[in-house]
């Protein structure tokens, strides 16, 4: 179980606690805040994205690849009318000597990513008020 205990440091500024670490959060300008931190939904996003990142790293590391030139990109598309996420677009690219045998299972092994496998089979909500 995670414990996850949030303070509120001032303006439209949200911060996390969680493991000895501070996930700091703040809101565009636009929406009010003074946008010195990345937006709560923006970290989501980058979960997703840092994830896959990982399970590549570890792919490559694994089989012993060098991952000098190693990166991933990922943009998304929302939908118009509804303003929600799509379609998520994660882009490898691969080192210049990566074995082309090894580029399908590079990719399943990013799809192990538990971010992404939440997003799957989401967890019950529970909001309790005192």
């Amino acid at each position: 179980m995670a414990l996850i205990e949030v303070k509120f440091p001032g303006g439209a500024r949200v911060d996390a606690h969680m493991k000895g670490h501070v996930i700091a959060t703040d809101q565009p300008t636009y929406a009010g805040g003074e946008d010195s931190a990345s937006a709560p939904f923006d970290l989501f996003l980058a979960s997703i994205a840092t994830c896959a990142g990982f399970y590549a790293l570890s792919f490559c590391e694994h089989k012993g690849i060098s991952t000098e030139g190693l990166s991933l990109s990922m943009d998304t598309v929302k939908n118009p009318e509804t303003k929600m996420i799509e379609k998520v677009n994660l882009n490898l690219v691969l080192p210049k000597d990566f074995p082309e045998k090894y580029t399908d299972a590079i990719k399943r092994s990013m799809d192990l990513c538990v971010v992404k496998k939440h997003l799957f089979n989401p967890p019950e909500f529970e909001i309790n008020a005192h």
